[in-house]
C-alpha cells in the first residue's frame, strides 16, 4: 500500500486551457492526473453531437491531451481519470484505443457507463420515481416531452472499480467533479465505503482542485499578490492513507498556494456547509482544518464526514424557448443617458411583451446592476436581451436591433452584427433512489453490471461545533469607514438561480465583527434589486467565514437567464465594496493577517518526515501500472 500519492488536476471544465495536462505530467512526478469536463448543460450539447453522429457526444480534446503525453503516461505509470465520455463513453474509449494503437502503445482504457437515464425515464415514472423537481417540487411532466438529457451523478465507486482492474485511464459519463479524485484514494489506501471521514476528507481534496487554477491563485480576491498569472501552476495534492492531504503545485510554476486561497475555493459554490452532499459521503466542511506548512503548501486535515445519501441526484436538461442578445456601441460624451434613451426607443417601436427582457450598460453597471457607483464612461456597450417561448417574436426582435441606429442619439454603431434566436436548454435537478439505477463498466474483458457498495443508513445530523474564543485585536476603538474588502476577502459563484457568496475574515480577530454586522438582512439590503428571494446565512468559523445563499438572483440562472453574469462571479466584489464601520483596531489586525498569509507558521518544520514522504515519487498501490505498461 502507498503512503503517499500524489493527485493533479489538470482542467476543471471542458474549455480549460489544454497545455496544463502536459505541465501537470511533465514538471514533477504525480501518480493521477484528473480532468473534468462537464457542467449541467454540457450534457445536452453532448447529446445533440451524438444524436448527428452515433461516434460523438464526448470531449475529443481529451484525446489529443493524452496523446501529447502518451509516451511519459505509459513510462511513468500514470493513471488518467476523467468525466469525458460524456454521454459517450465507449465511444471515448473506442477513440483512445485506437489512437494508442497507432502509436504502438498497449494500454488498458475501461469506461464506465450507466449514468444516461434518457431511455430509461418511462420506466423509471412507471416504478414510480417522479422526477420531479428536487427544490421547487415542480412536475416532471411538465416539461417531458421536452427532455434532451437525463443523467444521474455517479460517484467514485465505479471509477475505483476500474482501477482495481488494472485501468490506466478510467473515462466517464456524469460522475462527480469530486468522485474522480476520492477514486485514487480509495483504491491506494483500500478505504471501506462506510469510512466515512476519510471518504469526505477525499471529497473536500476533490473539491479544492476541481476547479483547476482557482485554488493555486486565480479568481483570488488579492489578485495583486499572486506571482506570474501567465504561468500559474495547476494544484497538486499529496495524500495520506489517514486523509489527511497538503494542496501544492509543480515547483517553479507562477501562481501561489495560500491558506487564503484555499479558502476561497472552499466556499466557492457551497450550499450548507455542515452537508456538503455527494453520492459517496456527506461532508462537513465545518470540521475542515488549514495549516501552512510551507511556501505553496498547504496541509488540510481533521474532516469529518456522514453517511452517504440513499438518493442519487439526476440532472435533466430541456428545451425551455429562444432567447437572443444584441449590442449597439454608443459614444462620449453622455454615452449612459444616450444608451438609456436608446433603449426607451427601441421597447416603444418594438411594442411587444417577453417572458423576460433585459438591458445591460457594459462598461457602466452591467455586472453589479443597481449596486454599481455613478460614472461617466467614455463609451458603453448597450446590450439588449430577450427570451420567449415564440421564435417570432425573438427574430423581429433581432431584426430590430440594427434598424434603431439611426433613430436616436448621436454616436452609435451596431457591433456584432444581427443577433441570432439560440435555443435555451433549461437544467432541471431531480432524485432518483440509488438501487434503480448501476453503474456497468466496460474493460478489455467486456461489459460487466457492478453494485453500489455504499451502505444506506440512516442521515445523522452534523455534530456540534466545538465553541471557539476568538482573540481580541489591541489596538485604537476609534472607527472608520472602509470597504469590506479591507477586512474580509470572498468568491461567488451560482447553484442554478441561487448566487452563493462565502466571505472570509482576513484575521481571527475580525470574525466575531463579521458574525455581528454581515447579516442575512445586511446582505439583502446590499443587493436590493438584485436578490428577488431570502437570503440564507450559514456560518463556518473554522474558515472565519460567513456563507450566504442568495435564492433567486441570477435571472433564472444558467442558460436561461440574460445576464452577462449569468452565474454571480462578480457579486462577491459587489459585496466587498459596501461600506462598513468598524474599529481601527480591526484595520490594523486585518492589515497583520495580510502580512502574514503564505507564510509558514514558526512551529511547522517543512522538512517533516511526511512533506520528505510526500516529495518522494510513490506508486499507486502494489503492482503499479508502470510495470503492467511495460510488459504489454
Amino acid at each position: 500500500m502507498a503512503d503517499v500519492i500524489r493527485i493533479a488536476n489538470a482542467g476543471g471544465y471542458w474549455g480549460d486551457d489544454p497545455a496544463q495536462f502536459r505541465r501537470q505530467v511533465e514538471l514533477g512526478p504525480v501518480d493521477v492526473v484528473t480532468l473534468d469536463f462537464l457542467a449541467e448543460i454540457t450534457m445536452s450539447i453532448m447529446q445533440k453531437q451524438r444524436a448527428r453522429d452515433p461516434r460523438a457526444g464526448y470531449a475529443r480534446d481529451f484525446v489529443t491531451q493524452v496523446e501529447e503525453t502518451l509516451p511519459r503516461l505509459v513510462d511513468a505509470g500514470i493513471r488518467v481519470i476523467s468525466n469525458a465520455g460524456g454521454v459517450n463513453p465507449l465511444a471515448c474509449r473506442a477513440a483512445l484505443l485506437a489512437m494508442a494503437q497507432t502509436h504502438g502503445r498497449a494500454i488498458e482504457v475501461a469506461a464506465v457507463l450507466g449514468d444516461d437515464l434518457m431511455d430509461r425515464l418511462g420506466e423509471l415514472n412507471a416504478a414510480g420515481v417522479s422526477l420531479d423537481h428536487m427544490d421547487d417540487g415542480g412536475a416532471f411532466t411538465a416539461i417531458r416531452d421536452r427532455v434532451s438529457s437525463a443523467n444521474a451523478y455517479f460517484g467514485a465507486w465505479p471509477v475505483v472499480d476500474a482501477l482495481d482492474h488494472g485501468a490506466h485511464i478510467v473515462v466517464t459519463g456524469r460522475c462527480t467533479d469530486t468522485g474522480i479524485t476520492l477514486a485514487p484514494m480509495i483504491h491506494a489506501f483500500r478505504w471501506k465505503p462506510d469510512d466515512w471521514d476519510r471518504l469526505a476528507s477525499g471529497i473536500v481534496a476533490g473539491h479544492i482542485v476541481e476547479c483547476g487554477a482557482q485554488s493555486t491563485g486565480g479568481n483570488l480576491t488579492d489578485w495583486r499578490t499572486v506571482p506570474r498569472f501567465a504561468e500559474i501552476g495547476y494544484p497538486l495534492l499529496e495524500v495520506s492513507a489517514d486523509g489527511s492531504f497538503v494542496v501544492t503545485k509543480h515547483a517553479g510554476t507562477g501562481g501561489a498556494v495560500t491558506v487564503r486561497t484555499v479558502k476561497e475555493q472552499l466556499v466557492y459554490e457551497m450550499g450548507d456547509p455542515r452537508s456538503y452532499i455527494t453520492p459517496d459521503v456527506v461532508a462537513d466542511f465545518g470540521s475542515i482544518r488549514l495549516e501552512q506548512i510551507g511556501r505553496d503548501r498547504v496541509r488540510v486535515w481533521g474532516v469529518r464526514g456522514r453517511p452517504a445519501p440513499a438518493n442519487l441526484k439526476v440532472s435533466v436538461s430541456h428545451f425551455d424557448g429562444w432567447k437572443a442578445s444584441g449590442s449597439l456601441i454608443i459614444s462620449a460624451p453622455d454615452a449612459l443617458a444616450k444608451a438609456e434613451a436608446f433603449a426607451a426607443l427601441f421597447w416603444e417601436r418594438l411594442g411587444l411583451e417577453f417572458a423576460a427582457r433585459h438591458v445591460e450598460y457594459v462598461g457602466a453597471s452591467a455586472c453589479w446592476g443597481p449596486l454599481a457607483p455613478a460614472t461617466d464612461p467614455p463609451e458603453v456597450l448597450l446590450r439588449l436581451s430577450v427570451r420567449d417561448a415564440d421564435r417570432e417574436k425573438i427574430e423581429r426582435f433581432a431584426r430590430l436591433v440594427p434598424g434603431v441606429i439611426l433613430s436616436g442619439p448621436p454616436g452609435v454603431a451596431v457591433t456584432g452584427g444581427r443577433p441570432q434566436a439560440q435555443e435555451v436548454v433549461a437544467y432541471w435537478p431531480a432524485l432518483v433512489p440509488r438501487d434503480r439505477v448501476k453503474p456497468k463498466l466496460v474493460t478489455r474483458d467486456g461489459e460487466r453490471a457492478l453494485e453500489w457498495p455504499t451502505p444506506l443508513v440512516p442521515a445523522r445530523a452534523p455534530g456540534g461545533a466545538p465553541r471557539v474564543e476568538w482573540p481580541k485585536a489591541p489596538g485604537s476603538t476609534r472607527t472608520v469607514r472602509v470597504p469590506l474588502a479591507t477586512l474580509a476577502h470572498a468568491r461567488s459563484g451560482d447553484k442554478g438561480d441561487t448566487c452563493n457568496i462565502g466571505v472570509i475574515a482576513r484575521a481571527p480577530e475580525i470574525y466575531p465583527w463579521l458574525k455581528q454586522t454581515l447579516t442575512a438582512t445586511a446582505v439583502k439590503r446590499r443587493f436590493r434589486g438584485i436578490c428577488e428571494g431570502r437570503v440564507e446565512r450559514h456560518e463556518v468559523p473554522n474558515l472565519w467565514a460567513l456563507n450566504f445563499l442568495l435564492h433567486e438572483s441570477l435571472g433564472g440562472g444558467g442558460t436561461v437567464s440574460l445576464r452577462l453574469d449569468a452565474q454571480g462571479k462578480t457579486l462577491s466584489h459587489a459585496l466587498l465594496a459596501m461600506e462598513v464601520t468598524a474599529p481601527q483596531a480591526l484595520v490594523d489586525a486585518a492589515r497583520g493577517g495580510d502580512q502574514a498569509d503564505g507564510r509558514t507558521h514558526a512551529h511547522v518544520r517543512e522538512a517533516s518526515p511526511r512533506a520528505n514522504a510526500a516529495r518522494r515519487t510513490s506508486a499507486m498501490s502494489r503492482g503499479a501500472p508502470k510495470r503492467r505498461a511495460k510488459r504489454r
